[in-house]
């Protein structure tokens, strides 16, 4: 049985408090909010007591930890992921890794430097959906063109809505790393532009059009709005493949349909962990001597550098090479790093982690 330590009690450390509580190999030790009076609210929902802290020093001064989720905003992310790496426990964090790229770097090194494992749930990967439509492009040689939409219209009110870039920032980074999972590459060059139709509610821009080169050839274009009202796509959006003699198409939700020369046919839906539970179960797989996650901080800082790339391509007008994008955030992070840190990052022999 396993420990583990919630920080964040919104929305969606509620939701990571019932997937915790749905299983037997893991139990909820303690919840960590800015807000005690929220966390001990959302634990009264449930009926349950436990202890609530206002900061993760005192959790973990106060009992044992042997996983720490990190559903904070995404300022706090380097933070607290960093004060429970040095403590020796792993991390689940919510997406993104951190909230810029020099941060995901410095924190990828910190993970080196202490041996622990940090990784983010990044939980649109773990669909029936998207494992079908992935494994029904494999008999082609996987995607040579891939494209994505999604268009949805939420009204969350509060940050989001003051955000810049709320759509490339908060929401897209599930679509980009839904396409490293589909392509099974990084990406090299990105070009995009952002912008926001006339009666959007954000002050920041909130659509955008992008196209990612990856390395082994690859394309993947992605057009989205965050206030489209109307004839939405899935939270997971609408995909279309074409491959070397076939192609395929995924709703986002359960339906994958696959042409090579002969009529078009539906794709089996595998059985699989989904969501947040995948997630987990994926994470401690790790713990337990299995694979590293897929969210595994060398692996996942490229969907926040996807993100980091079309915001700095919108704002230059201009392409942004990833070898260009990766040097200039690792000089900020050696710069910006406890000199531990910045001497692991320093002793790497490219700016760019790679999976490991």
């Amino acid at each position: 049985m396993r420990d583990v330590v919630l920080v964040g009690a919104g929305p969606m450390g509620e939701a990571w408090i019932d997937t915790v509580s749905r299983r037997d190999d893991v139990r909820l030790a303690a919840v960590v909010d800015l807000r005690p009076d929220a966390a001990r609210d959302a634990l009264g929902r449930r009926g349950m007591e436990l202890p609530v802290f206002a900061s993760l020093d005192d959790a973990l001064a106060a009992g044992s930890a042997d996983i720490v989720l990190n559903v904070t905003i995404p300022a706090a992310h380097l933070a607290v992921s960093s004060t429970a790496l040095r403590a020796g426990v792993p991390v689940l964090s919510e997406k993104p890794l951190t909230e810029t790229l020099a941060e995901g770097l410095e924190l990828t090194a910190l993970s080196e430097l202490t041996g622990t494992l940090v990784a983010t749930s990044q939980s649109r990967r773990f669909s029936r959906g998207i494992i079908a439509f992935r494994d029904a492009l494999r008999p082609y040689g996987g995607a040579a063109q891939l494209s994505a939409r999604f268009f949805q219209n939420p009204r969350f009110g509060g940050f989001r809505d003051e955000m810049d870039s709320p759509l490339l920032r908060d929401m897209a980074i599930h679509t980009f790393d839904q396409a490293r999972f589909l392509l099974d590459d990084e990406p090299t060059r990105v070009y995009c532009e952002e912008f926001s139709p006339p009666w959007s509610w954000y002050r920041g821009a909130a659509a955008a059009d992008a196209v990612f080169g990856f390395a082994g050839g690859a394309r993947f274009s992605y057009s989205g709005s965050w206030c489209a009202d109307g004839l939405m796509t899935s939270w997971n959006g609408d995909w279309h493949a074409s491959a070397a003699g076939g192609s395929a198409t995924w709703d986002g939700e359960t339906t994958v349909r696959v042409q090579a020369s002969d009529e078009p046919r539906t794709a089996e839906l595998p059985d699989a962990a989904e969501g947040l539970d995948g997630a987990l179960d994926e994470f401690l797989t790790a713990l337990d001597g299995g694979a590293p996650p897929s969210g595994e901080v060398h692996a996942n800082i490229w969907s926040l550098a996807m993100v980091e790339g079309a915001v700095a391509s919108s704002a230059t007008g201009r392409p942004v090479e990833f070898a260009e994008l990766f040097a200039d955030a690792h000089a900020r992070a050696v710069a910006a790093a406890p000199s531990e840190v910045a001497a692991v990052l320093r002793a790497w022999s490219e700016p760019a982690p790679r999976r490991a």
